[in-house]
């Protein structure tokens, strides 16, 4: 009897993690979350469509971000550098965002999502990768921009 009691709590705890850790349904947002996803959604477009500027327009000027696979976090003048170059040498095919939690604290919100991409390579090599991201950002004007983030890759390209 014991045994099956712990079978059915180790069942019930399983079922727990995987419904905790679902990604949030966007039916249940505020419009709040919902504008800060749209915004989310927008420079990760203008990421994959190789428009540096564009993309670093979210940027706030005192940005901090911290790819895990680099040694120490950057500022703007950083991201500047490694876009500009991936966009001169590599091209996304296609990607995939989705979210896992946001949260919003006045003009500040933190959005912790998932992404899968495929680009192809200056040799013309198309290579995957997954990941997770946390960003930090803050409403300025009529959208949020970037003041931090940290992530990177769960899967080696």
């Amino acid at each position: 009897m014991k045994r099956l009691a712990r079978g059915f709590a180790g069942l019930f705890a399983a079922a727990w993690v995987l419904l905790a850790s679902a990604p949030i349904a966007a039916q249940d947002w505020s419009p709040a979350q919902k504008e800060i996803w749209k915004n989310v959604e927008a420079y990760w477009a203008l990421d994959a469509a190789g428009n540096t500027e564009a993309f670093l327009g979210y940027f706030h000027p005192d940005y901090a971000g911290w790819d895990l696979n680099r040694a120490v976090p950057g500022g703007k003048d950083t991201a500047r550098k490694f876009l500009s170059h991936y966009h001169k040498t590599s091209k996304t095919l296609v990607y995939d965002l989705q979210p896992a939690a946001i949260r919003v604290h006045g003009n500040v919100a933190i959005v912790h999502y998932h992404y899968t991409q495929i680009a192809r390579d200056a040799a013309g090599k198309d290579k995957e990768s997954s990941g997770r991201w946390s960003d930090i950002l803050m409403k300025q004007g009529d959208k949020w921009v970037l003041i931090g983030d940290s992530g990177g890759r769960t899967s080696k390209e």
